[in-house]
């Protein structure tokens, strides 16, 4: 094997988990998953626990 076919093989297999990463990312099964992690920064239940040690106010 030469570098060119390692290069062609490893080219093939990045393809490969890039369009599995896509599939998964946009697969109907983890569309509510996504929407609620997407609301966390707003969600307003966090504001009346007290702050950790080392967390700023």
């Amino acid at each position: 094997m030469d570098s060119g076919t390692i290069s062609g093989i490893v080219t093939v297999v990045f393809i490969v988990v890039f369009i599995g990463i896509v599939w998964w990312a946009y697969s109907k099964g983890n569309k509510q998953r996504f929407e609620d992690a997407g609301k966390l920064p707003f969600d307003e239940e966090g504001k009346d626990k007290p702050a950790k040690q080392g967390d700023k106010q």
